[in-house]
Protein backbone atom coordinates (compact mmCIF):
# COMPACT_ATOMS: atom_id res chain seq x y z
CA UNK A 1 0.00 0.00 0.00
CA UNK A 2 2.87 2.47 0.37
CA UNK A 3 3.94 2.54 -2.62
CA UNK A 4 0.26 2.68 -3.97
CA UNK A 5 0.35 5.72 -1.74
CA UNK A 6 3.27 7.58 -2.86
CA UNK A 7 1.69 7.29 -6.35
CA UNK A 8 -0.82 8.83 -5.31
CA UNK A 9 0.14 11.33 -3.93
CA UNK A 10 2.41 12.16 -6.85
CA UNK A 11 -0.21 12.32 -8.93
CA UNK A 12 -2.27 14.42 -7.29
CA UNK A 13 0.41 16.90 -6.72
CA UNK A 14 0.74 17.29 -10.61
CA UNK A 15 -2.86 17.66 -11.29
CA UNK A 16 -2.50 20.51 -8.17
CA UNK A 17 0.67 21.88 -9.80
CA UNK A 18 -0.93 22.43 -13.16
CA UNK A 19 -3.81 24.31 -11.43
CA UNK A 20 -1.13 26.80 -9.75
CA UNK A 21 0.37 27.05 -13.20
CA UNK A 22 -2.86 27.93 -14.59
CA UNK A 23 -3.96 30.62 -11.98
CA UNK A 24 -0.25 32.12 -11.94
CA UNK A 25 -0.43 32.54 -15.80
CA UNK A 26 -3.97 34.50 -15.35
CA UNK A 27 -2.58 36.86 -12.66
CA UNK A 28 -3.07 40.82 -13.70
CA UNK A 29 0.60 41.57 -14.95
CA UNK A 30 -0.62 44.95 -13.26
CA UNK A 31 -1.60 43.99 -9.55
CA UNK A 32 1.30 42.24 -8.16
CA UNK A 33 1.61 44.17 -5.30
CA UNK A 34 -2.04 44.18 -4.80
CA UNK A 35 -3.26 43.15 -0.90
CA UNK A 36 -7.04 43.31 -0.31
CA UNK A 37 -5.95 44.13 2.96
CA UNK A 38 -2.68 46.07 5.16
CA UNK A 39 -2.36 42.38 7.11
CA UNK A 40 -2.24 40.18 4.17
CA UNK A 41 0.43 38.62 1.57
CA UNK A 42 0.54 40.69 -1.77
CA UNK A 43 -0.83 39.32 -4.89
CA UNK A 44 2.68 38.69 -5.59
CA UNK A 45 3.83 37.26 -2.74
CA UNK A 46 0.61 34.38 -2.31
CA UNK A 47 1.69 33.22 -5.81
CA UNK A 48 5.15 32.71 -4.83
CA UNK A 49 4.35 31.24 -1.82
CA UNK A 50 3.06 28.43 -3.51
CA UNK A 51 6.60 27.93 -4.60
CA UNK A 52 7.99 28.29 -1.05
CA UNK A 53 5.55 25.60 0.42
CA UNK A 54 7.27 23.13 -2.37
CA UNK A 55 10.97 23.96 -1.81
CA UNK A 56 10.98 24.26 2.03
CA UNK A 57 9.09 21.22 2.40
CA UNK A 58 10.89 18.93 -0.19
CA UNK A 59 14.43 20.18 1.12
CA UNK A 60 13.48 19.57 4.70
CA UNK A 61 12.31 15.81 3.58
CA UNK A 62 14.78 15.40 1.50
CA UNK A 63 17.38 16.39 4.20
CA UNK A 64 16.05 15.37 7.72
CA UNK A 65 15.61 18.39 9.13
CA UNK A 66 13.39 21.23 8.64
CA UNK A 67 15.05 25.34 9.01
CA UNK A 68 14.23 28.74 7.33
CA UNK A 69 18.10 28.97 8.01
CA UNK A 70 19.02 26.81 5.30
CA UNK A 71 17.32 28.41 1.91
CA UNK A 72 16.10 25.96 -1.04
CA UNK A 73 18.19 27.20 -4.08
CA UNK A 74 16.78 29.75 -6.68
CA UNK A 75 13.87 30.78 -3.40
CA UNK A 76 14.14 34.39 -4.01
CA UNK A 77 10.73 35.74 -5.14
CA UNK A 78 10.45 37.36 -8.70
CA UNK A 79 9.09 41.11 -8.69
CA UNK A 80 6.69 40.63 -11.66
CA UNK A 81 3.98 37.81 -12.44
CA UNK A 82 5.84 36.46 -15.50
CA UNK A 83 8.94 35.82 -13.01
CA UNK A 84 6.03 34.10 -11.31
CA UNK A 85 5.22 31.90 -13.73
CA UNK A 86 8.56 30.57 -14.54
CA UNK A 87 9.82 30.49 -11.08
CA UNK A 88 7.36 28.45 -9.94
CA UNK A 89 7.79 25.60 -13.09
CA UNK A 90 11.65 25.80 -11.96
CA UNK A 91 11.01 25.43 -8.15
CA UNK A 92 8.18 22.63 -8.86
CA UNK A 93 11.00 20.52 -10.80
CA UNK A 94 13.78 20.71 -8.37
CA UNK A 95 11.07 19.81 -5.42
CA UNK A 96 9.80 16.62 -7.81
CA UNK A 97 13.61 15.57 -7.85
CA UNK A 98 13.28 15.75 -4.00
CA UNK A 99 10.01 14.00 -3.97
CA UNK A 100 10.81 11.83 -6.33
CA UNK A 101 13.93 10.17 -3.82
CA UNK A 102 11.00 9.20 -1.10
CA UNK A 103 10.45 5.08 -0.81
CA UNK A 104 7.30 3.46 -0.11
CA UNK A 105 9.11 2.69 3.19
CA UNK A 106 10.04 6.38 3.99
CA UNK A 107 6.54 7.66 4.51
CA UNK A 108 6.07 6.50 8.32
CA UNK A 109 9.59 8.15 9.16
CA UNK A 110 8.96 10.61 11.26
CA UNK A 111 10.55 14.39 10.89
CA UNK A 112 10.77 17.28 12.93
CA UNK A 113 8.53 19.88 11.50
CA UNK A 114 8.92 23.83 11.71
CA UNK A 115 6.77 23.95 14.14
CA UNK A 116 8.16 22.04 16.65
CA UNK A 117 5.93 18.98 15.81
CA UNK A 118 7.06 15.07 15.05
CA UNK A 119 5.22 14.44 11.57
CA UNK A 120 5.88 11.61 9.41
CA UNK A 121 6.64 11.78 5.92
CA UNK A 122 3.32 10.57 4.53
CA UNK A 123 2.10 13.96 6.15
CA UNK A 124 4.18 16.27 4.84
CA UNK A 125 3.43 15.37 1.78
CA UNK A 126 -0.45 15.30 1.54
CA UNK A 127 -0.77 17.88 4.50
CA UNK A 128 2.30 20.45 4.83
CA UNK A 129 2.67 20.21 0.96
CA UNK A 130 -0.57 19.18 -1.38
CA UNK A 131 -3.12 20.68 1.33
CA UNK A 132 -1.10 23.29 2.71
CA UNK A 133 -1.02 24.70 -1.07
CA UNK A 134 -4.66 24.22 -1.86
CA UNK A 135 -5.72 26.44 0.67
CA UNK A 136 -3.24 29.07 -0.21
CA UNK A 137 -4.12 28.50 -4.16
CA UNK A 138 -8.07 29.29 -3.20
CA UNK A 139 -6.68 32.33 -1.43
CA UNK A 140 -5.01 33.66 -4.49
CA UNK A 141 -8.05 32.76 -6.89
CA UNK A 142 -10.00 34.54 -4.41
CA UNK A 143 -7.58 37.47 -3.96
CA UNK A 144 -7.76 38.16 -7.97
CA UNK A 145 -11.76 38.01 -8.13
CA UNK A 146 -11.32 40.70 -5.54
Amino acid sequence: MPARELEAFLEAWEVNSRNVLRTLETLPASQYDFRPTSDWRSLGEMGWHLAEIEAYTSLGIERGVFSFAEKPPGIERPRDVAGLVKGYERVHADARVRILGVEPKDLDRSLTFFDGRDLPVRDLLWNATLHHQIHHLGELVLMCRI
